[in-house]
């Protein structure tokens, strides 16, 4: 029998991978060629396999490239970002609506998480050998399994349906949820609802909120603040809102902050390390690795020549007294044409353009979902008291608000609208509040003029909320279903 061979490095475990089914097949391989049951016997071997796992979220597909970086994927299937005629038409087909089974625009994802989904498995098939004990041994396990749970949470919001986008959600098809490391399986298939995904995706986290105990400075790792904070956001997709409130509260009582505005500014355009202030988890980058996360917006070549712009209803929806307003977009010529380029990941001004660390969880988003719950629960005082907190912080002058009843649920929305714009978040807001996309039919000028995206609206129904699983996964393995109409 083959045996899998290791590749060991100060950074990170290296990994080769072809895909077989929703899991790879791993070759690990190094210029010593050391066996995995050997190399996984010393205590540092498990820290850099763990570190390998969370580089996977680095991967085309994932946080790098342009064509289906997660980045933009959320903002540019929406009402949030208008298509440039001097781009390279990089993800116009998704933009478009065009999913398909064979176009990384929309699949890219799945391939990706599952990467970063075996890796993790990879740690958990060597925890218990004896060689980890104490606080070592649980904070692995429990970095392990948080990176496993969101990595299919990932998964199962993009190819299945949303807990709350429909009555029957719930009990539609979700997705083949990998507890163990098979690099050889092709047998696997969605055998589960999405309410069971959820379940396994929530005893994850609370397996590792309940041992993980390591500090949050490095904020490239996940913590006990972290992990609540994405169960706050787990529930809130399922329509758990108890438990939104439960969790994120507890994140936020550990780390209270959702950025200063004397930071805001600091938190997109600083170097790596520099300012974290309310950042709970990041995806770490640095100009050594030369992962150019916003290069899906724009190039520097040498003036900025963006893909995709801001829409204009949305840009004149950010206040001149609001500080991620400067954070977000720059106002600039390209083809002597203007625009309002989205720079949110440009980075710093003399250093590498586009290599910025990929903020994936915010403490403004966790207040934003516990605000919600609390409305959706009947405590509009207390939604109204954090919603006033975030927004003390963007706006340089502000008088606290008083929205009551619907007006405060349009209020917290805009404010989601407005603060994770380009993170990542709208496409997954609209299907899980069970909206349709609905452009402005403005176009990609700076002053809403121009040419207007092809496609202006998607229908609650239409089955493209749900993306189409990769045609290849599909052929490795025939017991993947296709999503419908696909």
């Amino acid at each position: 029998m083959k045996k899998n061979i290791i590749k060991i490095s100060l950074a990170a475990l290296t990994i080769f991978v072809s895909l077989t089914s929703c899991d790879r097949n791993l070759d690990q391989i190094s210029s010593i060629n050391e066996d995995q049951e050997q190399a996984m016997t010393r205590p540092e071997t498990f820290r850099q396999a763990m570190d390998g796992a969370y580089t996977a979220l680095k991967g085309a597909g994932y946080y790098t490239s342009d064509t289906g970086n997660q980045l933009i994927m959320g903002d540019l299937t929406t009402d949030n970002l208008v298509r440039t005629t001097t781009g390279r038409n990089t993800n116009f087909a998704a933009s478009n609506f065009e999913f398909s089974s064979d176009n990384s625009q929309t699949t890219g994802l799945y391939t990706a998480a599952y990467l970063v989904i075996s890796r993790a498995n990879f740690v958990l098939k060597y925890i218990n050998n004896g060689v980890l004990s104490g606080t070592q041994k649980t904070n692995l396990e429990a970095e392990a399994r948080a990176l496993r749970a969101i990595a299919h949470f990932d998964i199962v919001r993009a190819y299945s349906q949303i807990p709350t986008q429909s009555a029957e959600a719930k009990n539609t098809i979700g997705i083949y949820y990998s507890e163990t490391y098979s690099p050889l399986n092709n047998t696997s298939s969605r055998n589960l609802t999405v309410d069971q995904v959820y379940d396994k995706v929530i005893a994850d986290l609370l397996f590792a909120a309940d041992n993980i105990t390591q500090n949050d400075l490095d904020k490239g790792r996940l913590s006990k603040a972290a992990i609540y904070g994405l169960l706050s956001r787990v529930n809130l997709y399922r329509g758990d809102y108890a438990n939104t409130i439960k969790y994120g509260e507890l994140a936020l009582g550990i780390s209270s902050s959702v950025t200063l505005k004397s930071n805001f500014y600091k938190i997109w355009k600083e170097k790596e390390g520099d300012i974290n202030d309310g950042v709970l988890f990041q995806v770490s980058n640095s100009a050594a690795e030369q992962n150019t996360v916003g290069v899906a917006y724009n190039q520097a070549v040498p003036a900025l020549r963006s893909e995709f712009v801001v829409d204009y209803d949305l840009y004149t929806a950010y206040t001149d007294n609001d500080v991620r307003k400067s954070a977000y977009f720059t106002t600039d010529i390209y083809s002597k044409q203007k625009y309002n380029h989205v720079t949110k990941y440009a980075g710093i001004t003399g250093l590498p353009s586009n290599i910025v660390p990929v903020r994936y969880l915010r403490g403004a988003e966790v207040l934003l979902n516990v605000a919600e719950a609390y409305y959706r629960t009947g405590n509009g005082a207390q939604a109204l008291v954090l919603l006033n907190k975030l927004r003390a912080e963007r706006y340089t002058t502000f008088t606290p608000g008083t929205e009551t009843g619907q007006a405060l649920l349009d209020a917290i929305l805009k404010e989601r609208r407005l603060e994770l714009a380009f993170e990542n978040d709208r496409w997954y807001t609209l299907k899980r509040l069970g909206l349709p996309v609905q452009r402005s039919g403005k176009g990609d000028l700076f002053d809403g003029t121009g040419t207007p995206p092809v496609a202006q609206n998607l229908p609650v129904g239409s089955f493209k909320w749900q993306w189409p699983i990769p045609i290849s996964a599909i052929q490795a393995n025939p017991n993947i279903k296709q999503n419908d109409k696909y």
